[in-house]
């Protein structure tokens, strides 16, 4: 079953970038949300997380701060 993952980003972010290409060889469809472009996503990235780094992953509600493999394949079961 397909799991709800939202990816809190920027487009020059590294990271962001490594995550996101992570999840598309997987297969796995995500919602792409640009936190620097998107003031009110930002805040919310911001309260999920309590960070204002990026990446942020929301994956059924368990939020991943940084492009950590491990937590993210846990948070998927794959």
């Amino acid at each position: 079953m397909a799991k709800n993952v939202k990816v809190y980003s920027t487009p020059t972010c590294p990271f962001c970038i490594r995550a996101k290409q992570f999840l598309k060889d997987n297969n796995l469809t995500f919602q792409e949300i640009d936190v620097s472009v998107d003031q009110a996503a930002a805040d919310e990235m911001i309260k999920k997380s309590g960070q204002m780094g990026v990446p942020v992953l929301d994956i059924e509600g368990e939020i991943i701060v940084g492009f950590d493999k491990d937590r993210i394949k846990a948070a998927l079961g794959i």
